[in-house]
């Protein structure tokens, strides 16, 4: 089997092109919110990640969000999502039953 190799950010990288401190991106490793790959003396995050890491930055610098609300939204956002998915199964189950 080949292993699909998975591109990686470096996150001093993202940090200087979107001009936040680093220690902001450690906070947000820390929750476990986005997962970082240590590679010598340097972080990276999957290129995958990015879309998360920059709503994470805009909830933090442009709406004054700390990290533990950041956490709680994006854990709120799951849940629904989850609920979301169950509700469209159970209207499919009952459209089933319908016919």
């Amino acid at each position: 089997s080949i292993m699909a190799t998975k591109e990686l950010i470096s996150i001093t990288t993202f940090c200087e092109s979107h001009e936040i401190e680093l220690s902001f991106a450690d906070a947000i490793r820390e929750t476990g919110l986005v997962q970082f790959t240590k590679i010598e003396n340097e972080f990276y995050m999957e290129s995958e990640q990015v879309g998360d890491m920059e709503k994470y930055v805009h909830l933090y610098y442009d709406m004054d969000i700390n990290v533990e609300g950041i956490e709680t939204i994006s854990h709120l956002l799951q849940k629904i999502s989850a609920l979301q998915e169950e509700m469209n199964y159970l209207k499919n189950k009952l459209r089933l039953l319908e016919d």
